[in-house]
């Protein structure tokens, strides 16, 4: 919880913080980390798909939302500044909590594996509900910050960057 929560988030305000500093040096480079963060999200959208387990799935997750904070922060524009640091505060609460559910169940149960515990619905109702308003929010469901921030940075990077548009596409779709 406090990696997902804390630190990366920590780490994107920081990097806002020192782009102030080196503006000189982002502007030439900033298509470089642009598509190296979209890139990375892409790949790490990929792995979600294949996780079996729970905390490695948050986790994943947690590290493609902060490559979609990188290319809001490299964008170099208030909008973009202003949605990373949105995308952070909702982000590292959607993921403290989830790592907080998957502590739940791994002490309820014993396993963090998907397959083992798929039947827990019946056993806990409420603990169901949670998940379900924590990960809708992480996917960025129509009433969260996350959808406002992500159809955000998507545009803004969008009309930015014409030669990483697949690439941003393809991130959208495994985020």
């Amino acid at each position: 919880m406090i990696l997902a929560g804390v630190l990366l988030k920590l780490g994107g305000y920081g990097l806002m913080r020192v782009l102030f500093f080196m503006h000189d040096y982002s502007v030439n480079y900033n298509y470089f980390w642009i598509g190296l963060s979209l890139y990375g999200s892409f790949i790490v959208g990929c792995l979600c798909i294949c996780q079996v387990d729970i905390k490695s799935l948050i986790a994943y997750s947690s590290v493609a939302h902060i490559g979609l904070v990188l290319c809001g922060i490299f964008s170099i524009n208030i909008w973009g500044l202003c949605g990373s640091l949105v995308l952070i505060i909702g982000h590292g609460l959607c993921s403290s909590g989830l790592f907080c559910l998957a502590n739940i169940i791994y002490e309820r149960v014993g396993r963090r594996r998907f397959i083992v515990n798929r039947g827990l619905i019946v056993f806990i109702p409420s603990l169901s509900l949670f998940w379900f308003i924590l990960r809708a929010n992480n996917i960025a469901s129509p009433i969260s910050l996350n959808l406002l921030v992500n159809d955000y940075v998507l545009f803004l990077d969008w009309e930015f960057l014409s030669f990483v548009r697949c690439n941003m596409t393809m991130t959208f779709l495994f985020d």
